[in-house]
């Protein structure tokens, strides 16, 4: 316990420096790459920043959030460790299998990428990713067909920003999905209904399935009480709070470090179901419960931006962020309902139910959080990833 509440202390400190600090990587999370698409007459040119190692290791991006979880984990570290012109030479020797997996085609006619440029950073501490930059290539086929790019969702989530004159279209493309039809001469477009329903399925994607943070802390709130006035006041306090800094991040105007927001949020995790312990069963809720979620509350939409702030949200901007917190919303309602359905409507009558269903599911989720804390901030670099 000690050793957790010094870690916890180092990282609240840590917290003063981050919201002004610059945006550095999470050292095994999974992140979307991003691409810059310049569409020609005659040759479409693809700019990807994205981690090589975990594509080139087979790691399925889709299916974890973190690649220790994976089962290619120990290959993606070997690959960590090259230096950069072995590391550019094992993506050149995986491409062919690579591009089997790129989705690129003019109108109905398919086009086959090359490899143009290679930049991977020198080594530095391979317990963190490290973006590299390449550059892919496709001569376009004669006439003004647009053109159309996604990859499998095994290569993770990927975010695509086609930039004109006075005009932008940026799309945040997850399980496999593809983009609009990109134009030779301006830039995609999307209607309104589009871009909603996109980003209501993107932010939903972020709580179920890959959300288990958020998840976490969600029936952390639920375990407090099953009287609705508490988890009302919870739940509004907690979607308020994430909905500002997921603004706020968005537009620039808080540019956190994700490492230490991530140590924060596993650390918001451990205090809301401690809490729980000490304090939970009432049927109402103090003032400095409501706080202290509204609190942690900011920074979980300080996580959820650290995908938004990478582009735009296109020219419906204020539809699309909105949409984004609708899936969210929606996510972590479906949450409350399972948890409801399973544990609150059979055994919540049970004069048992604290005992054996809150207090036991609390210290549950306080156990996976505080080796979250240690492990995102490099305590617990040698132990196994729990998922």
């Amino acid at each position: 316990m000690a050793t957790i509440l010094r870690s916890a202390i180092r990282v609240m400190l840590l917290a003063v420096l981050s919201i002004a600090g610059p945006r550095t990587v999470v050292a095994h999370e999974v992140q979307p790459a991003i691409s810059d698409v310049t569409v020609g007459d005659e040759r479409i040119v693809i700019e990807i920043t994205a981690a090589l190692e975990p594509i080139i290791a087979g790691v399925d991006q889709s299916e974890v959030s973190d690649t220790d979880a994976s089962p290619q984990a120990s290959r993606n570290d070997e690959l960590r460790a090259l230096p950069p012109a072995a590391l550019a030479a094992e993506f050149e020797a995986a491409w062919p299998g690579l591009a089997s997996g790129i989705t690129l085609r003019s109108g109905d006619m398919p086009l086959a990428p090359e490899i143009v440029d290679i930049e991977v950073p020198d080594i530095g501490d391979v317990a963190f990713r490290r973006d590299s930059a390449v550059t892919i290539a496709a001569d376009l086929p004669s006439g003004d067909d647009p053109v159309i790019f996604g990859w499998d969702a095994a290569f993770g989530d990927l975010i695509v920003r086609q930039h004109g004159e006075g005009a932008g279209y940026d799309a945040y493309l997850t399980s496999g999905a593809l983009t609009e039809p990109m134009p030779r001469t301006g830039v995609a477009t999307q209607t309104l209904g589009q871009a909603v329903l996109r980003y209501v399925v993107s932010g939903f994607d972020h709580i179920i399935p890959r959300g288990l943070d958020h998840i976490l802390f969600v029936l952390g709130l639920f375990f407090y009480s099953l009287n609705w006035r508490p988890l009302l006041w919870q739940i509004s306090a907690f979607t308020v709070a994430h909905t500002v800094t997921l603004a706020l991040a968005t537009l620039g105007i808080v540019q956190p470090t994700m490492w230490i927001v991530e140590a924060l949020i596993a650390l918001s995790i451990v205090w809301v179901a401690v809490e729980n312990i000490w304090s939970g069963g009432r049927d109402r809720i103090g003032w400095g419960r409501v706080a202290v979620v509204f609190g942690f509350g900011l920074l979980h939409g300080m996580g959820f931006a650290s995908v938004l702030s990478e582009f735009g949200l296109g020219s419906h901007f204020v539809a699309s962020l909105v949409s984004f917190n609708v899936g969210v919303e929606i996510g972590q309602l479906t949450v409350i309902a399972v948890a409801f359905l399973l544990l609150g409507l059979p055994f919540g009558e049970k004069p048992w139910y604290r005992r054996r269903v809150a207090l036991p599911g609390s210290l549950v989720i306080a156990t996976i959080a505080a080796y979250w804390v240690l492990n995102r901030i490099g305590l617990a670099g040698d132990l196994p990833y729990l998922t």
